[in-house]
């Protein structure tokens, strides 16, 4: 049945089988992006996992390291060692394609490659823990930078799964259904007038044939 008011002409019949078509292979397209997403997304998930975990351990390190040289050196003394750094980084931020998503690409660069520059005090009035605290965060950046690129990356996605979960939907259960109850109408109306003209036809040459005949 007709889910709204259409003309059954041969015209609009030929033009929503073309809709039709068009919408099914729309729908294999939405379909195939959709699962692709979710397997691109899955694989991000499985990366923010190993991420997390790294940077949480990294940080656990740090900052027990850090605690330990605040138990050992006066806050004054933790303060003027770490006032004024040394290295200073730059951050570059990209864009890359996931299927059609444009997700962040994040990476840094130090003014300085020297790894003794992560250090902005001299050695003799510190301790080794707050070495062990600096080294530990120079390390665990990178992490914390690709953690954030991929958290991003993760909401990116899901918003243009969620986004393209609706088009499929709306082409399943609603566009389709209704271009094929209207075709179903139309061919239907179309053979009932089909029907019609024939008997008209069979009426016509009946009525021919008593005039020529001259009998009832």
């Amino acid at each position: 049945m007709a889910t709204k008011t259409v003309t059954p002409t041969r015209m609009v019949l030929n033009q929503l089988k073309g809709r039709l078509k068009t919408a099914r292979r729309g729908h294999k397209l939405l379909k195939d992006k959709r699962d692709e997403l979710m397997r691109q997304f899955m694989d991000v998930v499985k990366r923010n996992k190993e991420l997390r975990t790294r940077v949480e351990d990294g940080l656990t390190a740090a900052f027990g390291a850090l605690q330990v040289a605040s138990s050992i050196m006066s806050p004054e003394m933790l303060e003027q060692a770490l006032l004024y750094p040394r290295q200073s980084v730059e951050l570059e931020m990209g864009y890359r394609n996931i299927m059609s998503v444009n997700v962040p690409k994040y990476r840094f660069k130090t003014q300085n490659t020297d790894p003794s520059e992560v250090y902005p005090y001299g050695f003799a009035q510190t301790s080794g823990e707050l070495d062990d605290a600096l080294d530990a965060l120079s390390r665990v950046f990178q992490d914390m930078l690709e953690l954030a690129e991929v958290e991003k990356t993760m909401q990116l996605l899901a918003e243009e799964i969620e986004k393209t979960r609706r088009r499929v939907n709306a082409l399943e259960y609603v566009m389709i259904p209704e271009l094929e109850g209207n075709i179903k109408y139309i061919t239907m109306k179309l053979e009932e007038n089909e029907n019609a003209t024939k008997v008209r036809l069979l009426k016509v040459k009946e009525m021919v044939l008593q005039d020529a005949h001259h009998y009832k």
